[in-house]
């Protein structure tokens, strides 16, 4: 088992024989929805930044400004924290599904509303780092100050500290410094299973990794060649939870469906979410469930080895 020192390269993992999941029901498939809340806390050189925000926005392909602002960019940032939040939040609550909220500290303590609504729902709230920036080149005393930052502002906000972590653009340092912090069941700063999977630690404790995904995830309709419309992704979501389904009749799987607030918040993109639900409960056989309700499952049902 690698180390988090070590950050060695695992391309084993499981291999042909997988453990049974044993969800919850006997389901197929776990379903784990993660809405990434970002807006507020990305580039600004009203932050001290360098430069505007060039990552995840409508203006695929804009360079970022140098020394300046972006202010069509921060726009529609702010539509994802004013608007497409709201319509999300809207469409979950009718189809009664839990959520993960992969939360930006200073994000979310600039909508206390939203963080309120979050809490009133049930969703679980895990942190998403202190800013929405790539934190490879960030100081370590930085990164582990930020972390603190963001799990007291959760907890402040919603009620309940964070017991999930995910950064996104990691550094070297990041999981352990999530593992040092001590309160985490799980990160997910991970894109290669499709089942929770342990780590070793230099303490000689594993530690739980509940993968996250890129494909299933409606980051593509800003990338080139990705999604164009709701059609696109629903599709998408569709075939890959009919394959799980199927593959999780032997073995059940886990699928991960990932959403940004300012991405299918959008009108022309919600249907995507909407129906992916409607098929879900008209197939059967999903568990969905928060990623915290995963990662306790699978450590009472697939408990680490001791070292």
């Amino acid at each position: 088992m690698p180390t988090v020192s070590e950050q060695q390269r695992d391309l084993v993992g499981y291999g042909a024989s997988p453990p049974r999941a044993a969800w919850p029901g006997g389901a197929r498939v776990a379903v784990s929805l993660v809405l990434n809340y970002e807006e507020g806390g990305e580039r600004n050189v009203l932050e001290g930044d360098p430069a505007s925000e060039g990552f995840l926005h409508e203006l695929v392909g804009a360079p970022p400004v140098v020394g300046g602002r972006e202010l069509n960019v921060e726009s529609m940032f702010a539509y994802g924290s004013r608007a497409g939040f709201w319509r999300i939040h809207r469409t979950l609550l009718a189809h009664g599904a839990p959520l993960t909220v992969y939360a930006v500290g200073q994000a979310l303590a600039r909508n206390p509303e939203a963080a309120k609504a979050m809490g009133a729902a049930g969703w679980e709230v895990a942190s998403h780092g202190w800013r929405w920036i790539d934190y490879r080149h960030v100081p370590e005393e930085v990164e582990r100050a930020d972390m603190a930052r963001s799990i007291a502002t959760i907890e402040q906000l919603v009620g309940r500290r964070p017991v999930g972590w995910y950064t996104g653009r990691t550094s070297p340092r990041t999981r352990r410094l999530v593992v040092e912090e001590g309160g985490f069941l799980y990160d997910s700063d991970d894109y290669s299973d499709d089942l929770p999977f342990y780590v070793g630690t230099d303490e000689g404790q594993p530690h739980l990794v509940v993968p996250y995904t890129l494909d299933a995830n409606d980051f593509k309709f800003l990338i080139v060649h990705g999604f164009t419309t709701a059609d696109d992704m629903l599709t998408y979501l569709v075939d890959t939870y009919d394959t799980l389904h199927a593959e999780g009749a032997d073995r059940p799987r886990m699928m991960s469906v990932g959403m940004h607030c300012r991405i299918i918040g959008r009108p022309g993109r919600i249907r995507a979410l909407d129906g992916f639900l409607e098929h879900v409960a008209r197939r059967g056989g999903a568990w969905i469930a928060t990623r915290e309700q995963i990662a306790r499952h699978w450590l009472a049902a697939h408990p680490p080895e001791t070292p």
